[in-house]
């Protein structure tokens, strides 16, 4: 009797199922309420803006080509290129301003912007009662240019001023008129204005810091570098974008400063040594003799020198970005 083996039969075998492909979602619309809110919350930003702002800015541009007393309207005679022309040939002031503004703007960059950025590498060192320090420094940014003026015109009194009883230039005879010479006055109101900058700045740059990856410090110093090695090559670096925001917020406050000097020269009428681009914008448009045309045509010099500057340097800073990605 033979007996086969029989090999035992293999499950069959059913083909996997196709994946179900995942339903995409439908945007969902937005209701009337939703897009009624939306044009709300963005229209009226970008409806100041074109008031406040674009539309003044337009007048200015057509203004700068007429001769106006700002009486009447009938007053309005079109001249052309005289008022530009006459700025850069026959307008005594404006060279002298041009200078002091670029004096403003490298003295604010060259000593409270690095100063800044100096505190604010210290306080981020954990030192103790930093709070008070920050507090402290950051005290003068929370007033406005009209009061640090005020503040800064006590301290330059030539009478009875703090800073001539500390250097014993009080009496009659030696007194120093620190916001009346021409030769003192612009520095004396570029101190009062880099003791408000250099707090702004460290709070910008702390506020960088504060996301800045501690590793890399670490790394650093595994390396052997010291502070100052891991500042410069380390944190710099790679704050870049921070940096770039403080060299634009530099040059807007080098090009419109305005109310310190307003407060400290005295009101309209600029003294001599303190001329600046936007003293010289008040003096022709609200001064007792009014000159809206050279005011109008001075503001538009001023807007496309700070847009030239300010676009340039953003798009080298962009290209670059792009290069080394």
């Amino acid at each position: 009797m033979t007996s086969t083996l029989e090999a035992p039969e293999e499950p069959a075998t059913t083909p996997a199922a196709p994946p179900v492909p995942a339903r995409r979602r439908r945007p969902r619309r937005l209701g009337l309420r939703d897009r009624l809110f939306l044009g709300v919350i963005v229209g009226i930003p970008l409806l100041a803006l074109l008031i406040f702002v674009w539309l003044p800015a337009l007048a200015s541009f057509a203004l700068s080509f007429t001769s106006w007393d700002g009486l009447s309207l009938s007053g309005i005679d079109w001249i052309g290129w005289a008022n530009y022309r006459e700025i850069f040939t026959n307008y005594p002031p404006f060279w002298p301003a041009v200078q002091h503004n670029v004096i403003w703007l490298l003295f604010t960059a060259l000593l409270p912007t690095p100063f800044g950025i100096f505190l604010a590498y210290q306080l981020d060192r954990k030192i103790r009662f930093t709070r008070i320090y920050q507090t402290a420094i950051f005290l003068p940014m929370v007033l406005s240019l009209a009061v640090v003026g005020l503040i800064w015109e006590i301290i330059y009194n030539p009478d009875n001023g703090l800073l001539n009883g500390i250097i014993g230039a009080a009496s009659p005879g030696t007194h120093i008129d620190w916001l009346g010479d021409p030769d003192l006055n612009l520095w004396a109101v570029l101190v009062a204005s880099a003791w408000r900058h250099t707090g702004y700045i460290m709070i910008l740059y702390l506020a960088g810091l504060k996301g800045f990856d501690p590793a890399l410090k670490e790394a650093a110093a595994l390396d052997g570098a010291n502070g100052r090695q891991t500042f410069l090559r380390v944190v710099f670096p790679a704050l870049k974008p921070v940096n770039i925001v403080i060299l634009v917020v530099t040059a807007m406050e080098s090009l419109r400063a305005f109310d310190i000097v307003y407060v400290l020269g005295g009101g309209i009428g600029s003294k001599p040594g303190m001329e600046l681009l936007s003293l010289l914008i008040t003096d022709n448009i609200v001064g007792e003799t009014s000159h809206i045309g050279y005011g109008s045509a001075i503001a538009v010099i001023m807007l496309l020198v700070s847009l030239t500057a300010i676009c340039t340097f953003l798009v080298q800073n962009f290209r670059k970005d792009k290069e080394e990605a």
